[in-house]
């Protein structure tokens, strides 16, 4: 019975330096993998690394979150911006036409011309300059949505028509 009973204390000896050198691996398998999160840790987090992931995230959604009230804010705006200056182009002049030509059928050389100005509603104004061997005059029309407030003369009605297509 004692050779039975050292061979069994020598076999839980043995298991038992077998379990306690498989924790030792594990325990050192288990360092490594911990040091290795700590630098991918350190990598997302900085070098002060005393939040935690948690509180990091927190702190990136805090930073995007006032980023977007400030994108926010500069794009409204902007488009308050940009409504003020379309207002703006909509009243500017955008479409014209010119024709020249001469008004008393002398041979003057096409002295006379008219204008039309015309903002992108199609209203503005017909200038038109007569010029005889003498005298010149300027007459001014007013246009409103393409059409003349007085009467137009041919020519005028041609430098509005060019224009409306232009």
């Amino acid at each position: 019975m004692g050779a039975e009973l050292s061979s069994t204390v020598g076999i839980v000896a043995l298991a038992a330096a077998v379990v306690a050198l498989v924790a030792v691996v594990c325990v050192i398998v288990l360092y490594r993998q911990l040091r290795r999160q700590r630098a991918d840790q350190r990598v997302i987090l900085g070098d002060h690394g005393s939040t935690d992931l948690v509180g990091h995230a927190a702190a990136l959604d805090a930073g995007f979150k006032t980023l977007h009230d400030y994108v926010a804010d500069v794009a409204e705006r902007l488009d308050a911006r940009m409504s003020v200056a379309e207002a703006r182009l909509d009243g500017a002049i955008s479409h014209c036409g010119l024709i020249r030509y001469d008004a008393y059928n002398e041979m003057s050389g096409r002295q006379s011309t008219s204008i039309a100005l015309l903002d992108s509603s199609r209203s503005g104004v017909v200038l038109s300059s007569i010029h005889h061997r003498d005298q010149a005059r300027l007459y001014a029309k007013q246009v409103s949505a393409g059409k003349g407030e007085l009467k137009l003369s041919p020519e005028e009605e041609e430098a509005l028509r060019l224009a409306m297509t232009s």
